[in-house]
């Protein structure tokens, strides 16, 4: 709030000089021809995608103004023309980072990059600014009113399970009061708590959407997958109550190696008509998006319950797709990928076009499900993946030590950093869409 305050008292400084400082029509030209010197220059640094000489070109006063225009209020949140998900990032080391990952009490040591020795910063210090428009600020407290006698649920996976550490650090510094606040972990529900607004903001672990052998958020195979054709209501038990659901599920559906397949079961081991097949992995996810499908279609109260889905998280595991040596992996990178429109060759766009396509059958019964469309936005932050610079749960042997590209964190994200733009497109949706 303090950074805040101080970018509204820079911009409303600016706008008195300009009103009273009597200026001769000499300073007039000079103003002018300087303004479209520096106007040039911006464009032609700009075409060439380099994001830092541009701010250094244009001296800290222009690098304030863009703070100031990247940090509205409402951003261009109400305008249908304003596609958020288009853009590029900026670096911004004077609104950024929203929070310190090492004074956030519940951050988890996957994700804290800082404090497990990245000497590194800027990939805290990046702003996502859409082509034409703003992201609305992120305000915590208001935030929190919103969510006042309310639940906002996140389901899925650990890129999910990322998501709600981030938001949970974007509000945990608006309450001081240690008092006020708390985490409490029940099996598959992490759940933080703002007492003061009884305001629930949970996590329930579900990778597959449906029941499945990967249930227990500890114990479970990642290659080795089974899931229950037509079992989701264990699950959906844990959100059925939820005012805002944010699902995500794409990391669980994608082949860890070429001959890899899902394994379905129909029937149950009870009944004695118990059956198992194997299918691709995507056709897997058809089978998950048409039970969720279903069950949100005969159970979502309209009226109460928004619903979002959110994009594919890209990996960045083949460093030869921005130009490097695949045997880096994303080991040691340390700024964004600056080609606009760039799209990794690995990163996946079918499932959410499937995802899209079964939600859109829900559209007749008036419920609507708002897709999070974060991907190509993550697809250029290459330097945004903790690497080696987490908690490692399980001691390394002396081979990952000798190659630690080896065992490099890729798929994850480093907090502050990538999933707080996320949470910025949730709030701006939340606040004013």
């Amino acid at each position: 709030m303090k950074a805040e305050a101080t970018h509204k008292a820079t911009a409303s400084g600016s706008k008195m000089a300009v009103l009273q400082a009597p200026v001769g029509v000499r300073s007039i030209v000079s103003s002018m021809v300087a303004f479209f010197i520096v106007a040039s220059s911006i464009t032609f640094l700009l075409d060439r995608g380099q994001e830092a000489q541009v701010q250094m070109a244009v001296g800290q006063e222009h690098h304030r103004e863009m703070q100031v225009r990247g940090t509205t209020e409402a951003g261009d949140a109400g305008e249908e023309e304003c596609n958020w998900s288009r853009g590029r990032w900026v670096y911004d080391n004077v609104s950024r980072p929203l929070y310190s990952g090492l004074q956030c009490a519940f951050i988890f040591p996957e994700v804290a990059c800082d404090k497990y020795g990245r000497k590194d910063v800027m990939y805290q210090q990046w702003r996502w600014q859409p082509h034409g428009c703003d992201l609305p600020r992120f305000n915590a407290t208001k935030l929190l009113e919103k969510l006042r006698n309310k639940r906002l649920v996140f389901v899925g996976d650990s890129v999910n399970r990322n998501q709600w550490v981030s938001l949970v650090c974007m509000v945990d510094a608006s309450i001081p009061d240690t008092r006020h606040k708390m985490r409490v972990f029940n099996g598959s529900i992490i759940s933080f708590k703002a007492l003061e607004y009884n305001a629930t903001i949970d996590f329930y672990w579900s990778p597959l959407l449906l029941e499945s052998n990967s249930d227990n958020p500890i114990i479970h195979r990642v290659e080795y997958r089974i899931i229950r054709a037509d079992r989701i209501e264990k699950h959906a038990a844990a959100w059925r109550d939820a005012d805002i659901i944010v699902f995500n599920s794409y990391l669980w559906w994608r082949k860890q190696k070429d001959d890899m397949r899902m394994k379905v079961m129909y029937g149950s081991f009870e009944d004695g008509d118990a059956r198992l097949d194997e299918v691709e992995m995507i056709d897997g996810f058809e089978i998950a998006l048409k039970k969720l499908t279903e069950w949100l279609g005969e159970n979502i109260d309209k009226n109460k319950t928004r619903i979002f889905f959110a994009g594919s998280s890209p990996t960045h595991s083949w460093a030869s797709n921005w130009g490097g040596e695949d045997s880096n992996k994303c080991l040691n990178e340390t700024e964004p990928i600056y080609k606009i429109g760039y799209k990794a060759a690995t990163t996946d766009y079918s499932l959410m076009a499937k995802a899209k396509s079964y939600f859109a059958t829900l559209e007749r019964k008036g419920i609507h499900v708002e897709i999070l469309n974060i991907t190509e936005l993550s697809d250029y932050r290459k330097d945004g993946h903790p690497t080696v610079f987490r908690r490692q749960f399980v001691p390394l042997t002396k081979e990952q030590i000798a190659n630690p590209a080896s065992y490099a964190d890729c798929t994850h994200w480093c907090l502050p950093g990538v999933p707080d733009v996320w949470n910025e497109f949730l709030y701006g949706y939340l606040m004013y869409k």
